[in-house]
């Protein structure tokens, strides 16, 4: 009987942290014993927005890294959630992935209800009240910016559920390199190519300064009447060429010494099968 209502229940949707509170007791426990609990991965990745004359302009890197390593150089960090509406994930790669998966279908389903274009004002509630709701264990950072019937927003929300309205902003851990960029030169109401060149250097000097962040910039422009996604605007760390040959020659180091050390191995077991070749 347990067996069928186990088959027969629905799956639960949404995150499940029903483990966490058994691994901080794991934790303790090895901490006790003089091991050292695994930490949590550190992330990177820049990310950026500004409100210009007609619009919004988001932008990232496109680098992707599993703790020291650079998992993918070419990742999308620009996220679709409406058609006026597009956000940045930066922190878990996975974690940005779902919950924008998540809320771009429940702004959907919020439009056909309603029969009305979503505001960016209603996607920015949406992801708050997620993240809040799950406490900081979804580890995502997401600029939200669209444009509505109201005009151009920008929101940043944190993986704790607060948020900011800002006319310019950066996320990730190159945002401080960002952020120096759009404090010197942002400027009210810009045009748009003013804009796309500032979004550009803002993120260029997060992959210039944080080990974090790379590879490529992604720009996506949003404006009342089109949005364009400008994949691999700008390439800033291209691969170079070598430009000689670095291999010597033998005996170009001298040798100051050299010892031979013979290695005793002994056999302990030695098994032989025979293969059935018939």
């Amino acid at each position: 009987m347990l067996k069928c209502e186990r088959i027969l229940s629905s799956p639960v949707g949404g995150f499940n942290f029903e483990n966490c509170r058994r691994n901080a007791a794991l934790g303790g426990e090895l901490q006790q014993m003089g091991y050292k609990p695994p930490k949590a991965r550190k992330t990177g990745t820049t990310i950026a927005g500004i409100i210009f004359k007609d619009g919004v302009i988001l932008g990232a890197d496109t680098r992707a890294t599993d703790d020291m390593v650079v998992a993918d150089k070419n990742c999308i960090k620009i996220h679709y959630i409406a058609p006026n509406i597009y956000c940045c994930g930066a922190g878990v790669a996975a974690d940005a992935e779902v919950t924008t998966q998540m809320v771009s279908s429940n702004v959907q389903l919020h439009t056909l209800s309603t029969g009305r274009k979503p505001r960016v004002v209603i996607v920015n509630r949406m992801l708050k009240q997620m993240l809040f709701r799950y406490q900081g264990h979804i580890g995502t950072s997401v600029i939200v910016g669209g444009v509505d019937c109201t005009g151009p927003h920008l929101y940043s929300v944190y993986p704790h559920g607060s948020t900011d309205k800002l006319p310019y902003v950066s996320m990730g851990s190159g945002c401080s390199a960002a952020m120096a960029v759009l404090e010197d030169r942002f400027k009210p109401k810009m045009e748009e190519e003013a804009a796309k060149q500032l979004v550009h250097e803002a993120i260029t000097a997060g992959i210039f300064c944080d080990l974090g962040s790379g590879s490529n910039v992604d720009l996506c422009v949003i404006t009342e009447n089109k949005v364009e996604f400008l994949r691999a605007f700008d390439t800033p760390n291209k691969k170079g060429t070598k430009e000689g040959m670095y291999r010597y020659k033998s005996g170009t180091t001298a040798v100051l010494k050299e010892t031979i050390t013979p290695l005793e191995v002994d056999l302990v077991e030695e098994v032989v099968q025979r293969m059935d070749t018939e």
